[in-house]
């Protein structure tokens, strides 16, 4: 994808509120030095055994802007990406199938991150499937829309002979292969079949029609999904990717809804991840809650010595890589490095829209538009100065394009009253 194609979704995407897909780190700041230390120290150890962290922060400091950085360092370090939102009507802690199946609903490779026009399948986990024949066949994850036979037998004799992947796991996979071959049934049969392949991955569908159609002796289940992630992990490796970064968000009130029953399913569940994460190479865990999950005393871990013991509280100072918790809450920002993301963002523009860069305020004036929204913000604010600024400079940039540029304290007002009612 070119330069100009990011920087329009990027700057689109800021028009409506959300941190963009792509293009994140153009105009972040404030976190640069723990992203260097996770590639240092994560991103190039995964493969020897997993990992797992635990990032803490309030609503509204940047949990969603922190993870797509994350998502953007993992692709460019050949990593995987699956991000999931713990939430209890769909991928509920206590509930691990359901969270495995969120992981194959919600996995990335870095081709959809990298080239453009590639539209996102229902289950993208069948791109994972067929990047991993293009892998092990060529070399390369350039999709194959078919293959020869020598081709699938020397994919399929690789796969079988990878005993970290369960027999089942591996069966499916190959049976997802067998549709690209040349005999292959018509175009509908195979999608279909693609299709009950890729619902036994997500735990769906009825046992005995996949035990006679695909020799398997299970479905993905409660009792057995954390040890189909191990064969997950184990696959993706296989794929000649370094290993699979899986972003947990924790869902508002998640633990607060549930009950003592599942709330201890899901405190055991978590437990059981921390201590068996070592023998997952391939696998990072990044697990984002706000503080309270730390030292609720109804549904935080403080009422489960075991886990609270293993995760500790965060610290007060600024998260660093080998933290096992990165508390969000104590990054520190100076003006300078809003002016500085600033400059970052008006260079966005000048990608997007490089014959109106004329237009845009000169650096002088925007860095004194910056200070001026800095000193009219609260300190103790609901609304981030941070969601204030971006939101404004968008405004700001768009006015001047349109030649109608507002004043600073008009600008500000303006935009609060939209972030109030947000």
């Amino acid at each position: 994808m070119n330069q100009q194609s990011i920087a329009l979704q990027v700057i689109e995407s800021l028009r409506k509120g959300i941190p963009p897909q792509r293009g994140v780190d153009l105009y972040s700041i404030g976190n640069e030095k723990l992203i260097e230390g996770i590639k240092k120290y994560h991103f190039s150890a995964m493969n020897k055994g997993g990992i797992i962290r635990f990032v803490s922060g309030s609503w509204g400091v940047g949990k969603t802007h922190f993870f797509r950085q994350l998502r953007e360092s993992a692709f460019q370090n050949g990593c995987l990406v699956s991000n999931v939102e713990l939430d209890v009507n769909s991928a509920a802690l206590n509930k691990f199938q359901s969270v495995f199946a969120a992981i194959i609903h919600q996995v990335s490779t870095p081709t959809f991150y990298y080239e453009e026009n590639v539209l996102p399948e229902i289950v993208p986990f069948g791109t994972v499937i067929r990047e991993s024949l293009s892998w092990l066949t060529t070399g390369n994850h350039e999709i194959l829309n078919d293959i020869s036979y020598e081709q699938f037998s020397k994919a399929a004799q690789i796969l079988m002979s990878d005993h970290s992947i369960d027999i089942d796991f591996k069966k499916m996979i190959q049976k997802y292969w067998e549709t690209f071959l040349p005999d292959a049934p018509d175009q509908v049969l195979v999608e279909q079949t693609r299709g009950d392949i890729l619902q036994w991955f997500c735990g769906e569908g009825n046992l005995s029609i996949y035990r006679k159609r695909f020799d398997v002796s299970k479905i993905i289940s409660k009792e057995n999904a954390k040890l189909m992630l191990h064969s997950l992990a184990g696959f993706i490796r296989l794929s000649g990717y370094k290993g699979l970064l899986i972003l947990f968000d924790e869902a508002e009130q998640a633990y607060s809804v549930m009950r003592k029953s599942a709330l201890r399913d899901a405190h055991n569940n978590l437990l059981s991840l921390i201590n068996n994460v070592e023998a997952l190479p391939g696998l990072f865990l990044i697990y984002a809650t706000t503080p309270d999950f730390y030292d609720d005393p109804k549904h935080g871990i403080a009422i489960y010595g075991a886990l609270s013991g293993r995760i500790g509280k965060p610290d007060n100072h600024q998260p660093r890589a080998l933290d096992i918790i990165w508390n969000l809450d104590t990054i520190e920002i100076k003006l300078e490095d809003y002016q500085e993301a600033a400059k970052k963002i008006r260079n966005i523009y000048t990608i997007a829209y490089p014959e109106s860069e004329s237009l845009l305020p000169d650096e002088k004036s925007l860095l004194k538009k910056v200070e001026e929204l800095f000193h009219l913000h609260p300190s103790l604010a609901a609304v981030r100065f941070w969601r204030l600024l971006v939101t404004a400079l968008v405004a700001d940039f768009d006015d001047h394009l349109e030649g109608e540029p507002r004043s600073t304290e008009q600008l500000y007002d303006d935009v609060m009253d939209r972030l109030r009612e947000e």
